[in-house]
């Protein structure tokens, strides 16, 4: 009896952390996030003081166990945390997201060594970055990549380019997929992971200029016979780059869904400020039927979202396949969070196109969720997939 009465003080403990940490960072986006969005935004310019109070509030770190100095936030807490932001701004979720997905691969299928020399470093924010996926020819068909990496001596020398690189200028490591074995078939058992830190032969192509989800810089990787230690391949063995990547994929699934909900939460709740304070034929609009059934919808869809970012987020913290609930929650929070905003868009009028009202902010935010981490076309595919296999 007594290791079922210590494990429910173990999560007691754990979920009152959570909560606690939920609060702080809901005090921090209203003191530190919302009075500078809309003027980071506007001018796509990186919140460089933002990512030092996340280093502080311990972000970078968030998901990574306390044994590498990290806060071991599970799925759960971690997406409700993100959410939070979300209803805000959701640029500065991307800082510690992608980032978070290089820590994930190193902690479930790097060497102890790797774990020791980078997961403290991760954790604290002094190395950070993401994940180095999409090339100019290669977005969702990830077998498809070109960027190759050669052995040379105790050595391998990679060459290629890889775009839309989250934290790729700001960002001083990044964990990139490449070919080791080019011949390789099926093409994914020729595929490595490797840890890059920035250094000579690895260099920023350019800055990617968005339609939205500025303020975080996505950018074109350049690799010129960027020579790296062998220590640096994840898991120290050749060809399991791409499962080492489709697994991260499910925490960014469940971030990305995350963020849906968040936007979606955030689209209504200024919708439904504007629909109490703006007046047509002598009453507030949210008096007005069309409207309520505009506000009822939309807080329905962000409700139903959180709901499945909650299965998916469960099932990832008690190690059970969550590539179906994952892929719903994804597919579903990122379209909650499009047709909430959009719907938002008309009930602010001819306002909405002001850039001095937050929700044209949402407006272009919200369809990067519907294409980022797999197409919802692809998670389309995915469902239905498991839905046969489980079925």
């Amino acid at each position: 009896m007594a290791v079922p009465e210590q494990n429910a003080i173990s999560q007691q403990d754990r979920a009152e952390m959570e909560a606690d940490m939920l609060e702080a960072i809901g005090r921090w986006v209203e003191k530190e996030v919302r009075p500078i969005a809309r003027e980071f935004d506007q001018a796509d310019e990186y919140p460089a003081e933002l990512v030092e109070q996340m280093k502080e509030l311990g972000l970078f770190g968030a998901t990574i166990s306390p044994e590498y100095g990290g806060l071991g936030l599970s799925a759960t807490g971690y997406a409700r945390i993100v959410s939070r932001i979300c209803e805000v701004w959701m640029a500065p979720t991307g800082i510690f997201n992608s980032h978070l997905i290089m820590a994930s691969c190193v902690e479930r299928a790097g060497t102890e060594a790797q774990k020791q020399k980078y997961l403290p470093r991760f954790a604290s924010g002094e190395l950070r970055g993401g994940i180095g996926l999409t090339e100019p020819n290669a977005g969702t068909d990830l077998q498809r990549i070109r960027t190759v990496a050669r052995r040379d001596g105790d050595d391998y020398v990679i060459n290629g380019t890889k775009t839309w690189i989250s934290n790729g200028i700001k960002g001083n490591c990044l964990a990139v997929l490449v070919k080791t074995d080019p011949e390789a078939d099926p093409p994914h058992k020729g595929m490595s992971l490797f840890l890059c830190e920035k250094g000579p032969g690895f260099s920023v192509g350019k800055k990617l200029k968005k339609l939205g989800y500025r303020s975080i810089d996505s950018a074109e990787l350049v690799f010129e016979d960027f020579r790296i230690s062998s220590d640096q391949l994840i898991g120290g063995v050749e060809g399991r780059g791409f499962q080492q990547t489709a697994g991260g994929l499910e925490l960014g699934r469940i971030n990305v869904a995350a963020r849906g909900v968040g936007m979606a939460r955030g689209s209504l709740a200024l919708a439904l400020a504007y629909a109490k304070e703006r007046q047509t034929f002598g009453k507030p609009i949210c008096q007005h039927q069309a409207i309520q059934l505009k506000l009822a919808d939309m807080s329905t869809r962000a409700e139903a979202a959180a709901l499945l970012v909650e299965e998916a987020a469960r099932r990832y913290d008690t190690g059970q396949r969550c590539d179906l609930e994952a892929g719903r929650a994804k597919l579903f929070a990122s379209e909650a969070a499009l047709e909430n905003s959009t719907e938002a868009m008309r009930i602010f009028g001819g306002y909405s196109y002001s850039t001095e009202y937050e929700i044209e902010r949402f407006y272009r935010d919200a369809p990067l969720m519907c294409i980022g981490e797999g197409t919802n076309e692809i998670q389309r595919i995915i469902i239905a997939k498991q839905l046969i296999e489980r079925c």
